[in-house]
């Protein structure tokens, strides 16, 4: 058969793409093995069938032909397979490798035909030996995709002198040892020598070729296909093995097909059929990232070979003609010119990399220095630990930032001068980060305090790396860093005047009280403090007066609450107290206990100050509430919260536990609210009105207007019950706000003056009496002149009405609102003053403000005949309004013994159930076509239609002269 049969045994192995898999071993370790067992077993097989002969020369054949065809067939349906599933990079080489199997297996078969089918000799040349011939090239390409590809020209010139320097060297040395004797045949002339000499000659040069380009792929190779690469550097090794072996003397006269060789490049086709899809089970997912320190590309011998690879090729070089001048023969011309061009190359290589090195020394030492001036001049501290922790190099910038010296620093060990407290936490983060894997964890950040040259401790922040077991330091003072965080986390968390903590640092203290070690113990309390009479101090002597109040407040709460309480402040002048239980669990006990200790703050707080030069006392309403099982957080505040509006509404100035009935009230008055609310919008307020009557004749003076509130289930409020949800708004279920007050009082103006103008047109001219209080008269929002606008729409004499002006905030001011009540009094406007006798009506408002009328308070009048004190108090009253030359009217006149007290007093008129109670527009009218009321103590007369006694109440300044009778 002779050397055709050399170069179609052969098969190339590759497995490019096998990182871009992300099967894992383990997923598919199992069936990787399989597979690979699978392989040695049928490789095995056929080797020892091959070394048995088969049993007949005609299976010997067959398997030696059609088997080893079948084989690459299946090689090249595997690679074609494989190329339209892998990247498009390296999609071409693998389809060059099915085209180079293709190949083999065409020759091989043509091969099979002559000697299985036809029984002949295969002649030479064949068909056979132009498939063989077309096996080496497409694999030789497909090599070349694969390999890594150089990125300058100088590159491209090394690796094709390179592929020269191991192809001439082979050639070299193959021509030495055989390819010599083929060529003289061919040169002989005789029949058919030329054509088997060419053959001779093509088929171990194009193997020259093959293996050149498999060593110079195998030190080129990329990092992400190396298991398919060696796979293929492995099947190319045994293929040029056998056909070495075939082409030597000792297998070259006896070779037939099916004999023990031939299991050479069977195993070498199996092998490329199973290349890519073995690499890929068996090859790890890769992942892009930094090459991991701790693992070297290679070792150092092997790193080394492609530096060694130009001298062997010389070596080998000089071996091939070294064997000719000891064999004493003439050594041929090929081999000189072969050998003179492998030096040749050889030099132009290395003049290459000499300059090459020239130029990678040059930009090293300006990195160096660059790098150098880097660490030098930065304002970080880089240092370099070895293993042993002893620091090995330190930069000058140590001067600056720690005020030592680097070469005082070098040689000192690193835990030395990490602070005692800190260096426990930073010895388990290195060792932590040391054990971590590099590529997941390249470097890590260590926080700790550094001691520095002048003793002091430094919050020192230090980018660690590794490095050559032991680690660098990048390091930075971070102290002023640390102190202002320090400082936002202390301001984020109290309060920036009184400096105690705020409500968020309270409400964690209160969780963490009820989730910690203490969450059983019920004995833990919450008060909320108020301080009363606060704004008062604010109105009368300045809000900076009342920062040093709450300032000093703050202190005396400080210091009275016990080690471990927490006294905060909330806002405004609420303050709150968390007392830390004893674990006790009677009730009885840790009430008495926590009332004592908010009783000494309530005395404490309620002390007098000394604000501005000043004596100024405020009191404390208190609220407690405890931690009973099963509460959160935000209920124990608000149960102490609803405890504190209770202390505040019962009076102030005292300490209230919280009740599961405050809560109950707080729903209710909620569910009042609301309903109010919707009474607003719905329309579903009654206007009623109450008589005025004069207490000497019984005659109908004025009506005061009252709104009556008809509930959903028919339940009319009256306006002390519905005003005091209307009108509160301190109180955690507060009613109405300001706005929905607002709209209820002008309503109520609105429509008493409607009425009133409705009533005189039809002949009753009797005024209205509206209660308005000093700031809703005063009130911007509204709109200016809004009184006089209302008269003149519906018509109504400004003389027809009386305006009540409640008891009103001393914060109001006097100024304004003598004028507005002066030109209000000029329109013909009376005014009476509500409330007289409690509250803020004060001797000042009857000196400045043009009133007509005092109106007395019911408090006075309720008491009036039972309590002598409260009668003296009352007839002083009205002696004042008589001695003004102004009328007086009681409110809340309900007993016959009331009348006659008042009267004998010198009062002139009342209003009260003792006459008639509010009347709805019907029964009002009918009152006033009678005009007058039974007063007790004498006969009321007739009211004359014009008649000065009968007419609307005449409100005119000495008008009483009535002389006070004393009561019996």
């Amino acid at each position: 058969m002779g050397c055709a049969r050399t170069g179609r045994r052969g098969a190339p192995v590759s497995a490019p793409g096998a990182a871009l898999l992300t099967r894992s071993p383990v997923a598919g370790g199992g069936r990787g093995l399989a597979a690979q067992l699978l392989l040695a077993l049928v490789s095995g097989g056929y080797a020892v069938g091959a070394a048995l002969g088969w049993g007949s020369d005609r299976l010997a054949k067959v398997m030696g032909d059609f088997g080893l065809s079948a084989a690459a067939l299946l090689a090249a349906v595997s690679c074609y397979h494989y190329a339209h599933v892998i990247g498009r990079r390296e999609r071409p080489a693998w389809l060059m490798f099915a085209f180079s199997s293709l190949m083999g297996a065409l020759g091989n078969g043509i091969w099979g035909w002559y000697e299985v089918v036809l029984d002949e000799k295969v002649p030479e040349p064949s068909l056979a030996d132009f498939a063989f011939l077309c096996f080496a090239p497409p694999a030789i390409v497909g090599l070349l995709v694969l390999a890594k590809r150089p990125v300058t020209r100088a590159g491209w010139v090394c690796l094709g002198l390179d592929s020269w320097l191991i192809g001439g060297s082979l050639l070299t040395l193959s021509w030495s040892l055989a390819l010599a004797n083929a060529a003289r045949t061919a040169q002989s002339g005789a029949p058919g020598s030329v054509p088997r000499a060419a053959l001779s000659l093509a088929y171990p040069l194009l193997d020259i070729a093959l293996v050149s380009m498999v060593l110079v792929l195998h030190f080129r190779r990329s990092a992400n296909n190396r298991s398919a690469v060696n796979t293929a550097i492995a099947a190319l090794a045994l293929t040029v093995v056998s056909d070495a072996l075939f082409t030597s003397p000792l297998l070259n006269t006896t070779y037939k097909s099916g004999e023990i060789l031939d299991a050479g490049w069977f195993a070498g086709s199996l092998l490329l059929a199973y290349a890519p899809w073995g690499a890929r089970r068996t090859e790890p997912a890769l992942r892009p990232g930094p090459p991991r320190p701790d693992r070297p590309h290679s070792r150092p011998i092997t790193g080394s070979l492609p530096a060694l690879t130009p001298y062997l090729a010389a070596a080998v070089c000089t071996l091939g003609i070294l064997y000719n001048v000891v064999d004493g023969r003439k050594v041929d011309r090929m081999v000189v010119f072969t050998g003179c061009t492998v030096v040749l190359a050889l030099v132009i290589r290395q003049g290459i990399m000499l300059l090459d090195n020239i130029a990678l020394t040059q930009e090293l030492a300006q990195k160096e220095n660059h790098f150098r001036s880097l660490v030098q001049g930065s304002s970080d501290v880089i240092m370099i630990a070895a293993p042993t922790g002893t620091l090995r190099y330190v930069s000058p910038a140590a001067a600056g930032v720690y005020g030592r010296e680097a070469e005082e620093l070098v040689g000192t060990e690193l835990a030395s001068l990490i602070h005692p407290d800190d260096l426990g936490r930073v010895v388990h983060e290195v060792r932590r980060f040391l054990a971590a894997p590099p590529a997941e964890e390249p470097t890590t950040r260590i926080e700790c305090r550094f001691k520095s040259g002048g003793g002091e401790w430094l919050n020192v922040e230090s980018t660690v790396n590794r490095h050559q077991g032991g680690l660098i330091l990048n390091s930075r003072d971070v102290t002023e860093r640390v102190r202002l965080q320090a400082q936002l986390q202390h301001s984020a968390e109290h309060d920036p005047l009184t400096d105690l903590p705020n409500r968020a640092l309270f409400t964690r203290r209160v969780r963490q009280a009820l989730t910690g070690r203490r969450a059983g113990d019920h004995s833990t309390a919450v008060l909320f403090i108020d301080l009363d009479g606060f704004k008062a101090v604010n109105d009368t002597i300045g809000h900076q007066a009342g920062d040093e109040l709450l300032v000093e407040a703050a202190h005396r709460l400080q210091d009275a609450v016990r080690a471990g309480d927490t006294a905060a402040r909330l806002g405004g002048d609420e303050f709150a107290a968390l007392i830390i239980g004893d674990g006790s669990r009677d009730r009885g006990a840790r009430e008495y206990q926590v009332r004592e200790i908010a009783d000494r703050l309530r005395a404490t707080l309620s002390q007098p100050y000394r604000i501005a030069g000043s004596e100024v006392r405020v009191a404390a309403s208190i609220g407690v509430a405890f931690a009973d099982p099963g509460i959160t957080p935000s209920d124990l505040m608000r149960n102490a919260d609803l405890a504190m509006y209770r202390a505040k509404a019962a009076g102030k100035d005292r300490v209230e536990l919280y009740a599961p009935q405050m809560q109950a009230e707080i729903a209710r008055k909620a569910e009042i609210a609301g309903r109010l609310r919707t009474a607003l919008h719905e329309g579903e307020f009654a206007l009623l009105h109450q008589p005025v009557v004069c207490l000497a004749t019984g005659e109908v003076a004025a009506v005061a207007a009252q709104a009556r509130w008809r509930s959903a289930q028919g339940i009319l409020f009256t306006p002390a019950e519905f005003s005091r949800v209307a009108e509160h708004s301190d109180g955690p279920a507060a009613g109405l706000d300001g706005s929905r007050t607002a709209q209820l009082g002008r309503w109520l103006f609105e429509e008493a003056v409607e009425r009133a103008a409705e009533r005189h047109r039809a002949g009753h001219d009797v005024p209205v009496a509206i209660r308005m209080t000093a700031q809703r008269l005063l009130d911007r929002s509204l709109p200016r002149g809004g009184v006089e606008a209302l008269l003149n729409r519906h018509g109504l004499p400004s003389g027809a009405l009386v305006l009540e002006l409640a008891a009103s905030d001393p914060r109001v001011a006097f100024d304004e609102l003598e004028r507005r009540l002066t030109a209000l009094h000029r329109l013909g406007v009376r005014i009476a003053l509500d409330g007289f006798g409690s509250g803020y009506a004060a001797i000042s408002a009857l000196r400045r403000l043009p009133v007509d009328l005092l109106k007395l308070d019911r408090g006075l009048v309720e008491g009036v005949v039972e309590s002598a004190r409260l009668h003296k108090i009352t007839a002083g009253l009205l002696r004042i309004a008589n001695d003004l030359g102004m009328q007086s009217l009681a409110d809340g006149v309900d007993l016959p013994e009331q009348v006659l007290a008042l009267r004998a007093m010198g009062c002139t008129h009342g209003q009260g159930a003792a006459f008639s109670g509010p009347l709805d527009e019907y029964r009002l009218r009918r009152a006033l076509v009678r005009g007058t009321f039974p007063v007790p103590g004498g006969t009321a007369q007739p009211a004359l239609a014009g008649g000065s006694s009968g007419g609307p109440m005449v409100i005119r300044r000495g008008s009483h002269n009535e002389t006070p009778v004393p009561p019996a």
